[in-house]
């Protein structure tokens, strides 16, 4: 196996622990911890938020820190606790335990995130191979879907401690090759032909358009995300097909990213941006405009198949700007789409209390998505102009 792709499997490896398994397990197996070890609703949603907390604690410790071996050392600490977390949700019934664990669970996933994909990006610009993370965040995706197979197949079978150490057991085995096959970096500012490596910056108003355009994703994104089980389970005959919609998604959302890889190769990457945010407005909206589960499972495979690609393409640029600390700019992209996440759902919950239904969220969710594709327009003249100047 050559080492570009030790280096990427890697990182997929880690995304697969930290977020699949640290972070995502927790959704299919809530059901099983309510019935079994007596977790409440509310208990049930401070955990989620708790965990939310850990990973923007971590993306703006990411956003702060520019040495990488500093980086480095705290993506390894990430992928140990990530393992250790998840061992600690079986150990006991103790809130504030489950509490600790989510936190430091979300830090974990931030290390995986955004310190990983720095590394791994800063790695393959050094060694002259094509600056893209495609590959690298289709992990969320297959992250999602092993954790929900892996449930599923022990449901039958173990209980839901046994089911918390089995994939702890199965995170450890992942944790080999995420901390084996990703080389210490290298702090020099040459790439390995002996180019230098410099970074160049956007101008600050393309900076802050670009946190916004990212801003309105994050709540385009949060919303569905979050309620879309309960708007489809809510739909005239399609009680209890929501968790097949998110499945869907997660399925959907794995290969996406590399697919949008290779549109931007051919568009340039704010172009495939505005393509996939169209796309996705299209995606939420279409359970609401047109019932039945052909509608729904379309509309979830046009949402998980951009949601990713943008986080995806969002990221590499961040770091393509900052090529000798990647994970800089990438922090402070998360910490904007992160406070949509805050939002969103705060904002959807006044909505549903007022209207009767969550569908007023879509609404909501596609209206800030168009909002961040006039913004993404916008971007695409500056940046012609800027290169017009340079």
């Amino acid at each position: 196996m050559d080492q570009r792709t030790r280096v990427l499997s890697a990182g997929i490896f880690s995304i697969v622990l930290a977020l699949g398994i640290a972070r995502f397990a927790y959704t299919p197996l809530l059901p099983l911890m309510q019935q079994q070890a007596g977790l409440g609703v509310a208990e049930a949603g401070w955990l989620a938020a708790i965990n939310y907390v850990g990973y923007l604690c971590g993306a703006l410790i990411a956003s702060l820190i520019s040495d990488m071996a500093l980086k480095d050392r705290l993506y390894r600490i990430g992928m140990v606790l990530a393992v250790l977390t998840t061992a600690m949700m079986g150990l006991s019934t103790d809130f504030s335990l489950w509490a600790l664990s989510r936190f430091v669970a979300g830090l974990s996933s931030a290390a995986s995130l955004l310190l990983g994909s720095g590394l791994i990006l800063n790695w393959l610009i050094r060694h002259h191979h094509r600056s893209e993370l495609g590959l690298h965040f289709s992990g969320i995706g297959l992250g999602i879907a092993i954790a929900a197979a892996a449930v599923y197949l022990m449901g039958h079978e173990l209980d839901w401690r046994e089911q918390w150490f089995a994939l702890t057991l199965l995170g450890a085995l992942l944790a080999v090759p995420a901390l084996r096959w990703l080389p210490p970096p290298d702090a020099s500012q040459v790439t390995s032909t002996g180019q230098k490596m410099e970074d160049r910056p956007p101008g600050n108003l393309f900076l802050r358009l670009f946190m916004l355009a990212y801003f309105c994703a994050g709540i385009g994104y949060v919303v569905s995300a979050t309620f879309i089980v309960a708007i489809v389970d809510h739909m005239p005959g399609l009680q209890g097909k929501g968790t097949l919609v998110f499945l869907v998604i997660g399925l959907a959302a794995a290969p996406s990213c590399i697919a949008w890889d290779l549109i931007a190769r051919r568009t340039g990457k704010l172009n495939a941006l505005i393509l996939a945010s169209l796309l996705q407005v299209i995606g939420i909206l279409m359970p609401v405009f047109s019932g039945g589960m052909n509608a729904a499972i379309a509309g979830a495979l046009l949402f998980g198949g951009t949601v990713m690609g943008i986080v995806s393409l969002v990221l590499t640029m961040a770091g393509q700007y900052y090529p000798t600390r990647p994970a800089k700019m990438m922090g402070k992209m998360t910490l904007s789409y992160g406070a949509a996440q805050i939002l969103g759902p705060a904002i959807t919950g006044a909505l549903a209390v007022r209207l009767g239904s969550y569908a007023s969220g879509l609404y909501l969710a596609a209206g800030f998505m168009l909002a961040g594709t006039l913004v993404l327009m916008l971007l695409n003249s500056l940046e012609k102009r800027e290169m017009h100047h340079a």
